[in-house]
């Protein structure tokens, strides 16, 4: 809303200062500011109405150490999460745009699943929540949304430049941070084709792009819609689940979203510009970069929300921002077309899925085949086998920060390992 604010009083009034909200840098970095600000002033307020309300975590004893110890500690702070990422993409993104929209929806979307699952816990005291099929249906739900618009809605395409017509852009321009007259002025000198295309990136292959139209080619070309929503609706699906499962233990979920998300900003920020893209040769997708703002709020949500969630944690996110979270990173992905790459930036996800897939698959097949089940690891999800190992939980996040990181920086490098 700012921007539309400023932008006028720059273009009525010539008002000094105002043509700043222009610049994504800008607006990006006061989103981070804000959502930091949200989080730090408001999140003990929410945790005092919380306690006051008896939204209390109920604990299972499941032999952990300082387990016990975290029972009563508030739970649902994913709404501090969610009102910190609303409030300044709302204030400083172009709502517009159809990129910063759909996260808007997906954010609320998963957030109400979250919280109506929370609810049921909390106030219904039935431990088991939401029942699971509604929590796929949900997720389908958003799925369809997601895949649907990227794929019809107009605005959504892949814009290919002509290499000539890039040589005659002044060159004042490339490289350069530049406000929204300098970006349409650049796109005025452009000769491009916008293209309706369902291409992604597979990393680390030449030629890097995949159709996927070209996966069952078969399928008349009317119909590759479904092909896509059907990728979209288990992207969705698998990265939401993964996110509320490593959420299990103080501020992980909360700074492993954060890495991943500030990564995902990068790539949505050079696809969005018309000379990294060209540089880097991925593909260029107008309009992409205003999603940066709405990241670098999600980012700063996250890491404020580590003020209180960090160990020993004064307030627990719950599935309200656990799934929020996953949602969101699952749509930043398909939004920047990088969905391919969630296993490698989203590892820690995929692992803290797959140790309980592995233990639940391998327990139920010893105990048909020996009678009585055995286990991998000496509990799932894999941090909670850390703990077991009397590995403090504490020094177990953080290590799962610094693999989160490597594979952020190498999830970066794909954009040249090719």
């Amino acid at each position: 809303m700012l921007y539309y604010l400023f932008d006028y009083l720059d273009k009525q009034f010539d008002l000094i200062g105002a043509g700043v909200f222009k610049y994504i840098s800008f607006r990006a970095g006061m989103a981070a500011f804000f959502s930091l600000l949200i989080t730090i002033m408001f999140g003990q307020t929410l945790i005092a109405y919380l306690r006051k309300k008896q939204v209390g975590e109920s604990i299972r004893d499941l032999g952990l150490h300082g387990q016990l110890e975290k029972k009563g500690t508030p739970t649902m702070g994913g709404l501090i999460i969610i009102a910190a990422i609303l409030v300044p993409t709302l204030l400083f993104a172009r709502l517009d745009n159809v990129y910063v929209i759909l996260l808007i929806i997906a954010t609320v979307w998963m957030g109400l699943i979250g919280f109506i699952d929370d609810y049921i816990k909390v106030f219904k005291k039935n431990k088991e929540g939401l029942a699971g099929r509604f929590k796929i249906i949900g997720q389908i739900g958003l799925g369809l949304i997601v895949g649907l618009t990227l794929y019809f809605n107009d605005a959504v395409v892949v814009r290919e430049i002509q290499p000539e017509s890039l040589a005659s852009v002044s060159t004042y321009s490339l490289w350069a941070d530049q406000d929204q007259d300098q970006e349409e002025e650049q796109e005025r000198l452009l000769k491009y084709k916008d293209l309706k295309s369902t291409r992604t990136t597979i990393p680390f292959l030449k030629n890097n792009q995949l159709d996927y139209k070209d996966i069952l080619p078969f399928i008349p070309d009317a119909y590759t819609w479904i092909t896509y929503v059907l990728v979209v609706i288990v992207v969705v699906t698998a990265v939401s689940n993964g996110a509320n499962i490593t959420d299990g233990i103080d501020g992980l979920a909360a700074g492993t979203s954060a890495i991943i998300a500030l990564t995902l900003a990068i790539f949505a920020y050079l696809s969005g510009r018309v000379d990294f893209s060209s540089y880097l040769n991925i593909m260029y997708i107008p309009n992409l970069s205003e999603l940066v703002i709405f990241t670098t709020a999600f980012v700063g949500a996250c890491l404020g929300f580590l003020w209180y969630n960090a160990y020993p944690a004064q307030v627990f996110m719950g599935d309200t921002g656990s799934l929020t979270i996953g949602g969101v990173i699952a749509v930043l992905a398909l939004a920047v077309r990088k969905e391919l790459l969630i296993p490698v930036l989203c590892g820690i996800f995929l692992i803290e899925n797959l140790s309980v897939i592995l233990q639940v698959s391998y327990f139920k097949y010893t105990k048909k085949k020996y009678g009585e089940g055995r286990r991998i690891f000496l509990m799932s999800p894999l941090h909670h086998h850390y703990q077991k190992k009397n590995i403090h939980e504490a020094k177990i996040v953080t290590r799962f920060w610094i693999v989160g990181i490597l594979l952020a920086i190498l999830s970066l490098a794909t954009l040249k390992l090719r």
